[in-house]
């Protein structure tokens, strides 16, 4: 049986949970549904710019260091890489990194630029926007944090308050449909999240490493600890040895090539004359990624990095940010796409059952428990919690100061 003074409080928390976050949940859903299908809407949009049509010549081809040149010339931001492209496409060179990354394209045959993206200029950069900022900037950033961190509350309690012990394991697959709007709503409510509530946590997880407050942190962590990547990964610290002879482009794609990485390629262009060229994969799984560097004048490996180099915490933190994008192939983006649909499912049913339950001119907040005394194993929960989630600790501290003069009110009257 469960304990009937538990079960009031963790009951009270998760409406509180579901007040704050439910409209914003839906949001977030909804937008994280939309951002499913960025990679075909910028691929839509880089083929227009990166198909060759008309080929008059082939052996008139350019070689990559003209067309490294040429990129340089058209561009005012210092070129930081380029991707090894198959078949006759245009050559992409990109610049700047994060939300300010650009790509310039080359044609090899005419040397003319074919054009430039940047994902600024499409639509789904307001839908990301909207989904990590609620387009506010940085205040946007820490509320959509703080909403996440109130979700973690809302699955756990909801998990407690709702597990079937009464009606046992039939409770998980039943929807009552004939006992009114309120057990309706309140059953696709309860029995969807459920169901999503593991998976849930897992894409919360994958979503925090972007955050402000949790992923700061969560950085200091790995640099305090070690756990993060190598300092040498982006070529920190490395130097080439200065020599007359410089490698051509070409021939450090010959070097590329002949690593057999799977995957989106690319090479990383020097700085300066005493960086490196660095090589790099993006693929899945991730333990087939790697960084080599090169000594930009003899070709010589400096240091090679493989996926085990990389520290615990930034490979744990990088499947879960993968996993959150749908990254993991066609099983992850269907996966992903469900979970959305049934978490805005789910944050409507919660709504219109809150709706049918509340009586006229209350919030219809639950009741305490009589005994204000708060279970012992409640208040390290949330010392936990407020601890890992700091924007949920400021949050919570600022309800229990409202609560505390409400009560006093009351008995003063």
């Amino acid at each position: 049986m469960k304990n009937r003074k538990l079960n009031q409080w963790l009951w009270k928390w998760h409406f509180i949970a579901g007040i704050i976050s439910l409209p914003f949940v839906l949001i977030l859903s909804i937008t994280g549904a939309v951002y499913l299908f960025k990679p075909n809407v910028e691929e839509q949009a880089i083929s227009k710019i990166q198909e060759i049509t008309e080929i008059k010549n082939s052996s008139e081809k350019l070689n990559y260091q003209q067309q490294w040149n040429i990129a340089k010339k058209n561009t005012k931001k210092k070129l930081s890489s380029m991707i090894l492209s198959e078949g006759n496409k245009s050559t992409e060179f990109i610049s700047g990194k994060f939300g300010g990354k650009q790509s310039l394209y080359i044609n090899p045959y005419s040397g003319k630029v074919s054009g430039t993206f940047k994902a600024k200029d499409t639509w789904m950069y307001t839908v990301r926007k909207l989904h990590g900022e609620l387009l506010s900037g940085k205040v946007g950033t820490k509320l959509v944090e703080l909403v996440a961190s109130w979700m973690v509350v809302l699955i756990l309690t909801g998990l407690y308050i709702w597990f079937p012990f009464v009606k046992g394991i039939k409770g998980a697959f039943t929807i009552r449909f004939k006992e009114g709007k309120r057990t309706l709503f309140r059953d696709i409510h309860a029995v969807t999240g459920f169901w999503i509530s593991i998976l849930l946590l897992v894409v919360l997880a994958g979503g925090f490493p972007w955050t402000d407050v949790f992923g700061g942190n969560f950085k200091w962590v790995q640099k305090v600890t070690n756990t993060g990547y190598p300092k040498t990964w982006s070529g920190r610290g490395l130097v080439s040895k200065s020599s007359d002879k410089v490698l051509t482009l070409d021939e450090m794609i010959s070097i590329a090539n002949k690593q057999n990485l799977k995957g989106i390629v690319s090479i990383g262009l020097p700085k300066s004359p005493k960086n490196t060229f660095s090589v790099s994969n993006k693929t899945f799984p991730l333990t087939e990624q790697k960084m080599l560097h090169f000594d930009q004048y003899s070709g010589t490996l400096i240091k090679a990095h493989d996926w085990s180099d990389v520290g615990i915490l930034m490979r744990g933190r990088a499947w879960l940010m993968a996993f959150h994008q749908g990254q993991f192939g066609g099983w992850n983006w269907y996966l992903l796409f469900f979970i959305a649909i049934a978490l805005t499912i789910m944050s409507v049913g919660a709504i219109l059952s809150y709706f049918y339950r509340k009586q006229k001119g209350t919030l219809g907040v639950p009741k305490s428990p009589k005994n204000r005394k708060l279970e012992k194993g409640i208040g390290i929960s949330l010392l936990i919690l407020s601890v890992v989630f700091p924007l949920f600790g400021v949050s919570l501290i600022i309800i229990l100061i409202y609560e505390f003069f409400k009560n006093r009110k009351k008995i003063t009257v």
